[in-house]
């Protein structure tokens, strides 16, 4: 009955319903002019995280601490490096660098020792690696560095700028990119499919208009937000992604219902009062399974999940409240004019329709249709058997990026830049790192390592000369100020008032098995009194996917209970939440497999344009959790019709068969609709939310078709009137809270 009482209220006061949700869009946009700073986490509960926090931390360089660089791959085109000419035009292009006040220095092969400046030559000799020194940290140089880069150009050289700075500045031009993109695709497209689905060009601009003020409530939210804690970029792309699908679904129903109520004959408050009792009811409670299933990230405690499960729940909770508001307020003031700009579209005749037959026809061979159905489903979901985790890298970029040709360039090209490097961090908790006794457990250690397979050597402070021995390296740190210089050196980078460092230099792909298991040999050898850490990307890599592993299980559980006691409020049923979590399964397998099939083992990459690679464990954790509330939306909207047909006629079949024709039109162009926003964040640059894109796009179009339209029907009509069962203690709690739906009022005469 609140529901319905809230569409009389929105009807009386409509004018300031709509008045509160301009305000509500004034609040975002001052959200967007007063916008913090995206950025990761600066931290993660992991060891690796740990062992670079405790080098931060005690190593301080002036690098860590302020400033930041980038560096340019210079390319001759076939000129060697010491050709005058080369310097020349070299010396050119790097003279507003020199000049500019934000460059604190500019290093190139010709300032260092010759030991040092061959390691920036390439192997070839006709490319060099020139380093730019900045005064400001990588946050604070974010903004100007395209400005820095523009500077820096030659008719005479192929200049190509990398590192940190450089890739951090492309994944961010490259997601803004993808965003206005899926917008630009995503928002007429669906504007399109509103016109089918509608037929009258008034009805089909309200969703998108929804969509509109939920994008910008939404993003403003977020960029509000990360005043007070750490959002990742990738939140304004789930933002959007999330919040467009929804807002339009979500006034889809709501615009469908109460089209549907005014040609039944009823006026225009009575429509909106039972519009809001069963679209809006059903609106809200989708709204919960979906943010039920982004909080579920709030279990990665430390990671970028977080920010994006609260940025998600934003975008979800604007989403219900301008379909409740704002939405309900515009009927309200059009009424019978929502059907204006009719568009000539053929129609269906009377009688049963096509939902009303399919429904019929599964239901009379209901074995018959799961079988086939849900064995290809499981099918689909095969290769997920095979899914290899691997953390992202720079291939996350397309090739086209900067960035990432000219960190291949390097690796390719430069002697020792293809190697892996993997950082021991020996740590003793009561200090005197350099004590005869820490510097012989070091040496130790140093030696072990350097005679695992595959180590290529080892740099430490009791590595600095391999003409000394255990018993020197003892000798010439019990007086550090006394050490020789190679010595000296070599504590001065690697040794803190608790910590030895300890660098192993491995050709092995940082992301594969070999180095995976050359990190945990390590991790496994034990050194009295200290403590063996170890860090670098193979082990983040390693750390991470554990981390996410460990966590998966305990967030997958509640998402599924809380769901289910979600689902068992609004249906009054213990028996349909069981099917519906069920069924949402069911989806997500086979969406998985499809991930895997297509971006791990590299089906359609050529189409697709992405290298084929180890899935990042983000998507499928953020797939589930996502994807998880929105297969909500239609199990919803189908089975409260459903239950609005049951508790009318008492008939399980005709139930199932009625809702199925009232909201099977309704839920198709749903998902088309989502399907094309999701799809055009499948034509994204960045891999990441390609994958994640395509994978909700799979998802929704198999959950609103095979899942929806065959075997929920099939299903429902094997366990009869088992469907609606609950309880006495839990069907008396269901009405006495005044959860179940209002009766239909009665039509008014013709």
């Amino acid at each position: 009955m609140i529901f319905a009482q809230w569409g009389g209220v929105v009807f009386r006061h409509r004018r300031l319903v709509l008045g509160f949700s301009m305000l509500l869009f004034v609040v975002s946009v001052l959200g967007l002019l007063n916008a913090g700073k995206l950025r990761s986490p600066r931290t993660t509960p992991l060891e690796a995280g740990r062992a670079s926090d405790l080098v931060d931390s005690e190593l301080q360089r002036p690098t860590d601490t302020a400033g930041s660089h980038f560096s340019l791959v210079v390319d001759g085109r076939g000129r060697k490096v010491d050709d005058p000419a080369f310097q020349a035009a070299l010396a050119d292009a790097l003279a507003p660098l020199r000049a500019d006040t934000r460059v604190t220095g500019v290093q190139a092969a010709g300032d260092l020792p010759p030991d040092a400046a061959r390691l920036l030559v390439s192997k070839d000799g006709t490319k060099t690696i020139v380093s730019v020194a900045l005064r400001d940290s990588a946050e604070d140089a974010q903004p100007y560095y395209e400005a820095l880069r523009a500077e820096v150009h030659s008719a005479d050289l192929d200049i190509t700028a990398t590192s940190s700075l450089a890739i951090q500045h492309d994944f961010d031009a490259y997601l803004a990119r993808d965003l206005s993109r899926a917008e630009y695709v995503s928002l007429p497209l669906s504007l399109l499919l509103l016109l089918f689905v509608f037929g009258a060009v008034v009805s089909a601009l309200l969703p998108v208009g929804v969509g509109v003020l939920t994008i910008a409530g939404a993003v403003g939210g977020v960029l509000f937000l990360a005043h007070f804690t750490d959002v990742n970029q990738y939140a304004l792309n789930v933002v959007t992604l999330i919040g467009l699908g929804v807002s339009i679904d979500y006034s889809l129903f709501v615009v469908s219902r109460f089209r549907e109520e005014l040609a039944a004959g009823l006026d225009v408050e009575a429509a909106l009062r039972r519009t809001m009792a069963t679209a809006g009811r059903a609106v809200t409670f989708s709204g919960l399974t979906v943010a039920i299933g982004l909080s579920g990230l709030l279990f990665y405690t430390g990671t970028f999940f977080t920010s994006l499960g609260l940025a998600g729940a934003i975008s979800v909770a604007v989403a219900v409240v301008y379909g409740l508001t704002f939405l309900p307020a515009t009927l309200a003031m059009l009424g019978p004019r929502v059907d204006r700009l009719r568009i000539p579209l053929p129609r269906g005749g009377d009688g049963p329709g096509f939902w009303h037959r399919l429904a019929t026809g599964v239901m009379r061979r209901p074995v018959l249709v799961l079988l086939p159905t849900v064995g290809f489903i499981l099918l689909a979901g095969l290769p997920f058997q095979q899914i290899r985790l691997a953390n992202g890298d720079i291939t996350l970029l397309p090739l086209s990026a900067e960035s990432r040709r000219g960190t291949e360039i390097i690796r390719r090209d430069f002697p020792g830049q293809d190697q892996n490097t993997v950082t021991v961090v020996l740590n003793w908790p009561d200090g005197r790192p350099l004590s005869p006794d820490h510097v012989g457990a070091a040496y130790d250690l140093s030696r072990r390592i350097a005679a695992m397979p595959n180590v290529l050597g080892v740099d430490s402070v009791v590595d600095a000369d391999p003409k000394l021995s255990r018993a020197d390296y003892q000798r010439l740190y019990a007086d550090p100020v006394a050490a020789p210089p190679a010595l000296a050196r070599a504590a001065a980078v690697g040794v803190g008032p608790h910590i030895v460092l300890i660098s192993a230099h491995t050709k092995l792909l940082d992301t594969g098995d070999e180095a995976r298991n050359l990190v945990r040999d390590i991790r496994a050898i034990k050194v009295p009194g200290a403590e063996v850490l170890v860090t670098g990307f193979t082990a983040f890599d390693i750390d991470f996917i554990k981390y996410v592993l460990d966590r998966t299980p305990l967030a997958v559980a509640y998402i599924m209970v809380v769901t289910y006691l979600v689902l068992l409020l609004l249906l009054g049923s213990v028996v349909l939440p069981i099917k519906a979590v069920v069924m949402n399964l069911l989806s997500l397998s086979a969406s998985f497999g499809a991930l895997v099939w297509i971006f791990q083992q590299g089906h359609l990459s050529g189409l697709l344009g992405f290298e084929p690679a180890s899935i990042d464990p983000s998507v499928p954790i953020l797939l589930f959790c996502i994807v998880f509330g929105l297969s909500m939306d239609y199990e919803v909207l189908l089975l409260s019709r459903m239950k609005e047909e049951f508790e009318r006629t008492g008939d399980n079949r005709g139930a199932v068969a009625q809702g199925l024709e009232r909201s099977g039109r309704l839920v198709s162009g749903a998902a088309a609709i989502m399907v094309a926003v999701f799809s055009a964040f499948a034509l994204a640059d960045v891999v990441l939310i390609k994958s994640i894109g395509l994978g909700m796009a799979i998802a929704v179009a198999i959950d609103a078709t095979i899942v929806r339209a065959l075997i929920v029907p099939a299903t429902m009509r094997l366990l009869g009137n088992l469907n609606w069962w609950a309880p006495a203690p839990i069907t008396r709690l269901y009405h006495r809270l005044g959860l179940a739906e209002a009766p239909a009022p009665e039509r008014l005469p013709d």
